[in-house]
């Protein structure tokens, strides 16, 4: 089957509509990008910024780009000027430099703040304590450029379904907590971005709002 037909497939078959599917292109070459873009799917996510700033030039203007891999707060300033959501925000030195570039490219910048909910310590992200200090902070209340839109996470790689499950689980509560206390105003923190090609299915039975779908799509990666 052709990548557009997966897309479509996926869409049809494995995905509720509430759901958005982040297509991760990452290390995959623009000619396949653009059969993808035949299927009429346009929400693409990359992991490394130069590669992102790349497709970005060469591919159409109606893309929207997420940003899903760790993100240096350096390399902000490249892609702040089209950038439609940063995934993986985990410090708030981070939140910090993208609400200045933000400013700079007279936009503000959509993000998710990416907590650490696996067991591996490999994994980033914000542990709650450390998001409630800051959200209570009047320099979080200052970033003007800057529009949480949700959380993201990432579950422990294991096939212990039981675990990757209570980690989803742990996400929403995060989640769910944020938005009473500090976004119950705020329509644009509705984003769960959770699941991927080994843990969709549970991911989105616990309530996730976007999945970042690589492997099934495009096929094994060659790095």
């Amino acid at each position: 089957m052709s990548v557009s037909e997966n897309i479509t497939k996926f869409l049809n078959n494995e995905i509720p509509s509430n759901v958005k599917l982040i297509a991760v292109s990452k290390t995959k070459p623009v000619e396949t990008i653009l059969e993808a873009y035949q299927s009429g799917h346009r929400v693409y996510g990359e992991n490394k910024v130069q590669e992102l700033v790349t497709k970005y030039e060469q591919l159409p203007k109606d893309i929207e780009w997420h940003m899903i891999g760790h993100m240096q707060s350096n390399k902000v300033k490249y892609i702040a000027p089209f950038v439609s959501l940063i995934h993986g925000v985990d410090t708030f030195k981070l939140l910090k430099v993208i609400n200045k570039e933000g400013r700079k490219n007279n936009r503000k910048l959509d993000c998710l703040l990416q907590f650490h909910i696996a067991k591996e310590e490999t994994k980033f992200g914000l542990d709650m304590d450390e998001a409630i200090e800051f959200l209570k902070s009047d320099v979080f209340k200052n970033l003007e450029h800057v529009n949480i839109c949700g959380v993201m996470g990432m579950a422990t790689f294991t096939e212990n379904e039981a675990t990757i499950r209570a980690e989803f689980k742990e996400l929403v509560h995060i989640f769910n907590e944020l938005k009473k206390t500090f976004f119950s105003d705020n329509e644009d923190f509705k984003e769960i971005s959770m699941g991927m090609s080994n843990d969709y299915k549970i991911a989105i039975e616990e309530g996730a709002t976007m999945v970042r779908i690589g492997s099934i799509l495009f096929g094994a990666r060659n790095y």
